[in-house]
This record gives structure tokens, C-alpha cells and sequence, in this order.
């Protein structure tokens, strides 16, 4: 390796030592390409450690950096100290499908950014999860694909150049969580993304222990806190993302009742303004039921993912959206969800009270 590699790949670490050998024999199978890899641990308690300083003695590619545990704080101490041209943002669960997978991203991205000479682009992979019961994460791996505001996540992986990085960065480390989701739409609305044809897998162990169903519900919560700043209830429940070593059956219950409890505390007006805003994000994400349709569809049909026709989207955007985008819409679609939490709300605590009579 070079005093200054082609790329440098980040990687956050906390309590990984099951995912960590993977990751590392997965990366130095790459071929092709001139990289270091900045492993920024957390401050790991499980053997992480050890694996990290075994790692780094067997191959001076790989450098250590150490501080407190935070997704962002440790993106942020990597990026620091990288010295590549390009930067990769990668989880530690993630693995390529190809030897080739980052000699063709990094040529499919110069021949992108050399078109667009004017614009910055970034990248992000093709993704697919490595669980067995596929079907259940099609309509995800079919939503990674979009080049939408909301579906652009930090396990897709990012892929940019540092200058891009150094202009929209660094990390956001005011909240526990979606630093990335937060990074994706600055680059959003200073360039443009590219979607890598090489497949990034990332593991479903996540849903598959807290549930698929509980998960994506707790996500679209904290998109919509985030997205309306209403930071309150990241501030109030800092463990709305627990490490995957801690990881058990999620429990929405305490959460719906932290944001009734902490919409209560609000005055009428503060209140309302919560609501509307609310509202008005839950209407422009109304396209997401639409292109559920044609997911679903793709998949029956046995479409590889990423290939079935948009028909329903198509029609949201022509016929829909001029309706359901007007002002008039966002009250009736706040009420809307104002009274899906609240039966969502008595329908979980019908659930804990008879799991509690029944033990």
C-alpha cells in the first residue's frame, strides 16, 4: 500500500467480533485496487479488540483508531485520518458479492463524475440481504434501488470522493442514529447519487431477532421525528438502535407511550405544529404505498429485483401526486395518523396486558 492509497474505507465498530473476520477476509479479497482500510472502534468489549490489534500486526493496510462509541462520532475520527482519494463508509456487517465488486464501482463512479464535471456524485450499492427468507426484503432491496429522498442508507454503503466528503461532511453526531440517512440528502441536494451495479450484502440478522414488521415501523417513526426536528424523543430514548449483540424482540410499546407522554408536556400550539409537520411529511412519502403495489407485483412475477415495471408509481405521479401534493391535503392526512397511533397505541397495550394475564 501507498502513503496515499486509491481509497480509504471506514468502518465504525462496536462489539463486532463475529462480523469482523468476515469482513476483513471479504475487503482483502478485492482485487484491483489500492485501499486502506480505518477500523474505528467504540470502544468494543466483547474481543473486538483483540481481533482489531491481530488484524492490524498481519497487514499494514489496516489502521486503528479509538474513541468514544457513537456511529458518527466514529465515521467522523475515520475520515480524519484517511488519506485515500476516494472514501468508502461501510458497516461492518456488509460484504461484497465479487473480488471485482470496487475496481468496478470506482471506474463506473470516475465515468459518472467525468459527465457530470459540473456536479458532485456519490455512490451507493446495489444491496441485498443475506437472509434465506428473501421474499420478506425484496420490497427493501427494490427501495435501496430508487434514487428518492429517504431510501439512501448508510448499508448500502457510500462511496465518494474526499472533496465531496470534506464539502457536505462531516457526520452528524447530535443524534444516536440516521447520521447517514442525514449525509445522503446533503448529497442529495449538492449533487447526485449513483446506484453501483456491484451487490453489497448486508446481513437481516436485525429484523430477524427485534422483527421486520416492529423495526420498519420504529424506523418511519424516527425518519419523520428527524426529518420534522422534533429531537425530543432521540434526546429521551437514546436506545432506539441497541448494539446487535444486545438485539431481542422489539418492544414499540414504550416508545409509542415515550411519545404520547412527550406530546403531552407540549402546549397546544407546539403540539400542533408537530402534527402538521407531521402531516405534511407522511403526504409527500404517500408514493412509498404505490410503489409497495408494484414490489409486490415484481416479486410475484419473479422480477430480479430492481427490474419490474414502475405502473403504480407511474400513476401515483401523474394522477395522485397533483391531488395529494396540494396543502389542503396535509390536515387530513395528520388526522390520519394521528388516529393510527392512537389504535396502534390501544392495540399494543391490549397485547402486553393479555401476554401479562397469560404468562
Amino acid at each position: 500500500m501507498s502513503n496515499f492509497p486509491e481509497l480509504s474505507i471506514v468502518v465504525p465498530l462496536y462489539n463486532e467480533q463475529g462480523s469482523l473476520p468476515l469482513l476483513l477476509e471479504n475487503l482483502f479479497q478485492q482485487q484491483g485496487v489500492d485501499f486502506e482500510l480505518i477500523l474505528s472502534d467504540g470502544g468494543s468489549s466483547d474481543g473486538t479488540g483483540e481481533l482489531l490489534e491481530a488484524a492490524a500486526q498481519q497487514n499494514e493496510s489496516i489502521r486503528i483508531v479509538r474513541g468514544t462509541k457513537g456511529r458518527g462520532r466514529q465515521l467522523n475520527r475515520g475520515a480524519a485520518c484517511a488519506r485515500g482519494k476516494w472514501m468508502l463508509f461501510l458497516h461492518a456487517d456488509s460484504l461484497f458479492e465479487h473480488s471485482s465488486a470496487l475496481r468496478r464501482a470506482l471506474d463506473q463512479l470516475l465515468i459518472a463524475a467525468e459527465r457530470t464535471s459540473a456536479v458532485f456524485v456519490a455512490g451507493h450499492f446495489s444491496l441485498r440481504f443475506d437472509s434465506p427468507g428473501a421474499g420478506a426484503y425484496y420490497h427493501l432491496e427494490c427501495k435501496a434501488r430508487l434514487d428518492r429522498p429517504g431510501c439512501t442508507h448508510g448499508d448500502q454503503g457510500f462511496l465518494m470522493h474526499r472533496d465531496l466528503f470534506g464539502q457536505v461532511g462531516p457526520f452528524d453526531e447530535t443524534l444516536p442514529v440516521m447520521e447517514d440517512t442525514l449525509l445522503a440528502e446533503k448529497i442529495r441536494a449538492a449533487g447526485r447519487w449513483v446506484l453501483l451495479e456491484p451487490v453489497l450484502v448486508t446481513s437481516a440478522r436485525r429484523f430477524e431477532i427485534e422483527g421486520l414488521r416492529e423495526r420498519q415501523t420504529l424506523s418511519a417513526l424516527m425518519m419523520n421525528f428527524a426529518h420534522i426536528g422534533w429531537l425530543d424523543f432521540f434526546n429521551a430514548a437514546p436506545q432506539v438502535y441497541p448494539e446487535q449483540d444486545r438485539g431481542e424482540r422489539l418492544d414499540l410499546l414504550p416508545f409509542l407511550l415515550l411519545i404520547r407522554s412527550l406530546l403531552g408536556q407540549l402546549s397546544y400550539g407546539r403540539g400542533f405544529d408537530l402534527w402538521w409537520k407531521t402531516g405534511r411529511y407522511v403526504r409527500d412519502n404517500l408514493w412509498q404505498f404505490f410503489f409497495a403495489l408494484d414490489s409486490r407485483s415484481a416479486y410475484r412475477r419473479g422480477d430480479q429485483v430492481g427490474c419490474g415495471e414502475l405502473r403504480w408509481l407511474g400513476r401515483y405521479e401523474r394522477f395522485f401526486r397533483p391531488v395529494l401534493g396540494c396543502r389542503f391535503m396535509i390536515l387530513p392526512v395528520a388526522l390520519a395518523v394521528r388516529l393510527w397511533f392512537a389504535l396502534m397505541l390501544l392495540r399494543l397495550r391490549a397485547s402486553s396486558s393479555s401476554r401479562s394475564s397469560n404468562p
